[in-house]
């Protein structure tokens, strides 16, 4: 046998004993149906969730708006693995929830009872991190009338630990500078683009005056529109706090659509993060781009959420599937 064949055979031979590798890794990647495909759940997992997500937006659009917050406060925080949802216990005594960063979480209640509903048909089979990926996707898809629609990779698993101090490294505050946004952004591996369109998902849901008032009071700031600012001042008075919010939107406050960016342009916008992506032209420029076109805002919008819904995630072996979505298996 010559040299170049006892090479080829030498490589066959160590392909041949690195194939069960390679396909366990692939195994253990995110997929587009992974409960159909991976398991012997004899319901329709996603179906089930947006079932679920369908009856409470029916209720209250605005736990639409809460559903895709919390979505990104998990994935922005050690990955998309669910642990903002956990309460404290002995085994995580402070977690996100404690955060400021997570203050008025809402849509817990929903990924509850779509758990509830799957636990009893799938025992230990769908995680928690799982369920509040779908329900972001689907939340977006019923406020955007259907403009925000994808697939989403799952065979997500559980967190362990969830501490409140890694949601208030992690996590954006709404006094922050285009500086700081654009590192908090890169630390994730999302460009400034990408931060401008997923601060879009500010056009639903409601803030506490609390959150922005240091831009109405005593005076309101001059990177806001003046008659806008008053009237917040007077749906926020100074000792308003965290009894009182408002939507975040004025224009189209149950659409998940680009008003966003014209409320930007516009000087109307609550967070002073918001205001700052005009303080820089380039950003500026991404803003006035989304604002011509719907269309082209969406599809980003979508690629953008499909992608962080990938942020370090567990999949195989790691973590677990938790039985109850606000506590560990293990207390």
């Amino acid at each position: 046998m010559s040299r170049g064949a006892d090479v080829m055979l030498l490589l066959l031979v160590a392909l041949h004993a690195l194939l069960p590798t390679i396909f366990m890794d692939a195994g253990a990647a995110l997929q587009e149906g992974f409960y159909t495909s991976n398991t012997n759940c004899t319901v329709d997992v996603e179906a089930t969730v947006g079932s679920v997500v369908q009856q409470f937006i029916s209720a209250d659009r605005g736990v639409g708006a809460g559903l895709i917050r919390l979505h990104f406060h998990d994935c922005f925080v050690k990955g998309c693995d669910g642990s903002v949802l956990i309460d404290a216990s002995p085994v995580n005594p402070d977690p996100e929830k404690g955060s400021p960063s997570n203050g008025g979480l809402r849509g817990l209640e929903v990924i509850q009872e779509a758990k509830r509903q799957l636990e009893s048909a799938c025992p230990g089979t769908v995680s928690c991190a799982d369920i509040l990926a779908f329900a972001a996707r689907d939340a977006a898809n019923i406020l955007s009338s259907g403009a925000i629609n994808y697939g989403v990779p799952s065979g997500r698993r559980d967190g362990l630990t969830s501490a409140a101090s890694d949601a208030s490294q992690s996590l954006p505050p709404p006094f922050a500078q285009l500086d700081h946004l654009t590192e908090l952004f890169a630390a994730k591996g999302f460009t400034q683009e990408e931060l401008v369109t997923l601060s879009g998902a500010h056009s639903i849901g409601r803030a506490h005056c609390a959150s922005f008032s240091q831009r109405i009071h005593p005076n309101v700031s001059d990177t806001m529109d003046a008659e806008y600012g008053a009237g917040l001042q007077q749906q926020c008075p100074p000792d308003a706090g965290e009894a009182v919010a408002v939507d975040q939107d004025q224009g189209t406050p149950a659409d998940l659509d680009n008003q966003y960016y014209r409320n930007v342009l516009a000087g109307k916008v609550l967070f002073n993060s918001d205001w700052a992506l005009t303080s820089d032209n380039t950003t500026r420029q991404m803003v006035a781009d989304n604002v011509g076109n719907q269309a082209q805002w969406a599809a980003k919008f979508i690629d953008a959420m499909r992608k962080m819904g990938a942020l370090g995630v567990l999949t195989g072996d790691q973590g677990e599937v938790r039985s109850l979505c606000n506590v560990t298996n293990s207390g």
